[in-house]
């Protein structure tokens, strides 16, 4: 029976870029299961009063910079600085949420980090969300009016409060058992431990 590391994200998170783009391919390598959990860390870093750039131009250039650097050095795309933050009512948060359930959760969310990291378009406005639907051969009326639904919202508060009882505080986080791995920078190290643990 393979392992299974559960993948703690946020669609507006800057460095869950790099992990949506690295973390399927690597766990796949490894013969590990992914589950991807959408959540929202936007939620609990309120509660936390921590807001890591809001008011912090100098950390907040740092960011993009790092981030950047990071993406050449595992080859991914990263065009420019993308508007932030996004997904403001957390919809495409909410569509991710529908997507985990129903199995194509990791093609959303490439396709919407895509969006936003390369087209600088925020994956959680209609006018973005709708064609990116579209492309993935969903129909995007009926995909955002589940997503919408009491069900879909009460599912996504449900991984909330999860993400919360452990103690995750941001996105990406990875998660085995009860060790947690914050940022993309400890992909390798949750691998490892699911692995060898």
């Amino acid at each position: 029976m393979r392992k299974q590391l559960d993948f703690f994200l946020f669609l507006g998170s800057t460095y869950t870029y790099l992990a949506v783009n690295r973390a399927h391919t690597l766990a796949t390598r490894e013969g590990i299961s992914l589950r991807w959990r959408p959540f929202s860390v936007r939620s609990i870093m309120i509660e936390q009063d921590n807001r890591p750039f809001v008011g912090k131009p100098v950390k907040l250039a740092y960011m993009w910079r790092d981030l950047e650097r990071r993406a050449q050095r595992h080859g991914i795309p990263f065009a420019s600085n993308p508007n932030y933050p996004i997904d403001a009512d957390e919809l495409a948060n909410r569509v991710a949420t529908l997507a985990a359930v129903e199995g194509w959760c990791p093609a959303f969310v490439g396709a919407a980090y895509r969006a936003w990291f390369m087209e600088n378009k925020d994956p959680g406005a209609l006018e973005h969300l709708s064609p990116l639907l579209g492309r993935l051969g969903k129909n995007p009326n009926e995909v955002i009016a589940n997503a919408n639904t009491q069900d879909i919202r009460d599912r996504y508060d449900q991984e909330t409060e999860i993400a919360r009882s452990l103690g995750i505080f941001g996105s990406p986080t990875f998660v085995y058992q009860a060790e947690l791995f914050w940022g993309d920078d400890r992909l390798e190290d949750a691998v490892d431990w699911c692995k060898s643990h």
